[in-house]
């Protein structure tokens, strides 16, 4: 009995080898293949037909961030800004105006100082 349990584990055993050879054998070909595909010389031509395209979405964003630059230079109230930059979709524009309002809070501060800031500490220091 005991030489007939060993005799089917080593069938069993080399079965199993086999197929992990014909498994690992049927991967590498499908790397290989994966590798040199035909597609991926036609999708670089793809980019190339499609490059003039995209360079015109980008001249055209930037001309459309350029008119929101200018009408946010019109506004003068935080809250306005603040609505424009919650219904904002694109990083860009909330990032314009994310600037203008920091602007806008920079030049009320400096509106509200009593006296001009020198770079030694406060005035009231000179005193």
């Amino acid at each position: 009995e005991a030489t007939l349990d060993l005799a089917e584990r080593r069938r069993i055993r080399s079965a199993i080898r086999e197929l992990q050879r014909q498994e690992l054998e049927r991967d590498e070909e499908t790397l290989a293949s994966k590798r040199f595909r035909p597609e991926r010389s036609s999708h670089r031509q793809d980019d190339k037909e499609n490059w003039p395209q995209s360079r015109r979405l980008e001249e055209e964003q930037q001309a459309a961030l350029t008119a929101l630059s200018e009408q946010l230079e019109a506004i003068t109230s935080v809250e306005e800004l603040t609505k424009l930059l919650r219904a904002a979709g694109e990083y860009e524009e909330r990032k314009l105006i994310r600037a203008a309002i920091r602007k806008l809070r920079a030049e009320e501060i400096e509106g509200e100082a009593p006296f001009p800031c020198s770079g030694r500490g406060n005035a009231l220091g000179s005193l």
